[in-house]
């Protein structure tokens, strides 16, 4: 049975709610003097991206850049020698990349799941630093890991607004709603995602994921698999994968309902039936775990409610796999 409409905005408002103390410094290699420059401290929202933190970074480590007219646009940001791409949400990368233990949760019901933060996590081995210790560069671009950005931010929209129109063909088969928005819709929806406004992004939203005349047919998931993860999993995987630094995405299309009955798609039914083998049970995850927004999620839970409720602001469910052992 779909969740009741309260429920999944209560869940909505704790992912939105979401953030993540970041502490960021500066490249030895950029630095002017021989000592560290002092670091940039911020409590950042999950569901946002990193790249809207770059004016705030330049103006605050200029003065200690060996070269301070270097362009803002130029900087990159790195974890423990990895780096971070800018199409990725934060709350992504540090699922992905943290080392931080995720959250458990107590009970199942879709109204119950927190999104965690780095104060919500505890390690069970070598504690994770907290807030999460970032670098910043502005030489040595890696451009063959990262997208070049650009001073009007043209590329960081251009990516997110395809992300957006992949998402909503998934849903109905067609991107023609995305692709219908008016101006004013289109200019409101990356504004929302710029500030990190829920109401004002959920006016557009809810166009996209309620369109008219067409019925949801698939639910947008991509799936984030560790390099410690059974590799020939993935050659049962006929749809695209792709090696992304030091993890493997999955991607397929995963309708909302299973079977001539009609039954749901659940989280654990949609990873049992595109990576068995790290998934061999539809209820329990006995090899890894799915964790989503830095809470390991319940494999019970309805998946199109979990798309409405939890989605990142692209429309995607970005499920990062924790093998377990």
């Amino acid at each position: 049975m779909p969740a009741p409409p309260s429920s999944i905005s209560n869940l909505q408002s704790k992912v939105w709610n979401g953030s993540i103390s970041l502490e960021i410094r500066l490249a030895a290699s950029d630095c002017r003097t021989y000592n560290e420059s002092e670091p940039y401290l911020v409590q950042y929202p999950r569901l946002s991206y990193l790249n809207f933190l770059l004016h705030r970074l330049h103006a605050f480590f200029s003065s200690s850049l060996i070269d301070p007219a270097v362009s803002s646009y130029d900087a990159w940001l790195s974890f423990d020698g990895v780096p971070l791409k800018w199409h990725y949400p934060l709350g992504l990368l540090y699922d992905l990349f943290s080392g931080a233990e995720p959250a458990y949760l107590e009970r199942n019901q879709m109204d119950e799941p927190p999104a965690a933060s780095p104060t919500t996590v505890e390690a069970t081995t070598l504690p994770v630093p907290i807030p999460w210790r970032l670098t910043i560069h502005y030489t040595d671009f890696p451009g063959d890991q990262l997208i070049q950005l650009d001073a009007g931010g043209r590329a960081m929209l251009d990516s997110f607004i395809n992300s957006v129109k992949e998402a909503d063909f998934i849903r109905n088969g067609t991107a023609r709603t995305v692709m219908s928005l008016s101006k004013d819709d289109s200019d409101k929806l990356w504004h929302a995602v710029q500030t990190n406004d829920r109401l004002l992004f959920n006016t557009v939203n809810n166009k996209l994921l309620n369109p008219p005349g067409l019925e949801i047919r698939h639910i947008p998931l991509k799936i984030y698999l560790p390099t410690s993860a059974s590799t020939t999993e993935l050659t049962t995987v006929s749809e695209e994968t792709q090696s992304v630094g030091h993890i493997r995405v999955v991607q397929t299309l995963v309708p909302k309902q299973i079977g001539p009955s009609r039954t749901p798609q659940t989280l654990g039914t949609a990873l049992n039936s595109v990576l068995p083998t790290i998934f061999p049970s539809r209820r329990n995850p006995l090899l890894a775990q799915p964790v989503l927004h830095g809470a390991v999620t319940p494999m019970s839970a309805n998946l199109e409610d979990l798309g409405k409720a939890c989605a990142y602001l692209d429309g995607f469910l970005h499920i990062a796999v924790v093998m377990l052992g």
